[in-house]
């Protein structure tokens, strides 16, 4: 047995990046940043930030880039992926992705003052990674 599941809160690094895929098919990403504070043996408050790479697929992809904007705080909920890809020059990147299922807009700063709580509501979680060829020329 296994599990891949992760949940995040966090504010967006900058706003999300929504495309399409040939078939129509929305895809968002966006920086989270989280960040965890400390009191060190000194007792200095001491503070660490952590980036992840958020995809989101579907309807939510768009809600997200209806409503999100840079500095917006999320719950994100999904599983981790990472995948590979060769960049302009011709070199093999990898990158580590959080795919969410689940969006929920927390606290202000959106763009709408009428935005939503969640990207979620509307529709399904993926059933699996999309197939490749919606992967074009990705990441971006």
């Amino acid at each position: 047995m296994s599990v891949n599941r992760v949940m995040l809160i966090g504010n967006l690094g900058k706003d999300p990046e929504v495309r399409f895929t040939p078939s129509g098919r929305a895809v968002a990403r966006f920086p989270l940043a989280t960040s965890e504070v400390w009191n060190d043996q000194e007792g200095q408050r001491q503070e660490r930030t952590d980036w992840h790479n958020v995809v989101v697929w579907g309807k939510q992809a768009e809600s997200c880039g209806q409503y999100l904007a840079k500095g917006r705080q999320v719950y994100v909920e999904g599983s981790i992926r990472t995948r590979q890809y060769d960049d302009k020059e011709g070199n093999r990147r990898y990158i580590t992705e959080v795919v969410a299922q689940r969006v929920q807009f927390l606290g202000g700063g959106g763009r709408g003052a009428e935005a939503p709580r969640s990207a979620a509501a509307a529709e399904e979680p993926p059933a699996g990674p999309p197939a490749a060829a919606e992967d074009d020329d990705i990441p971006f």
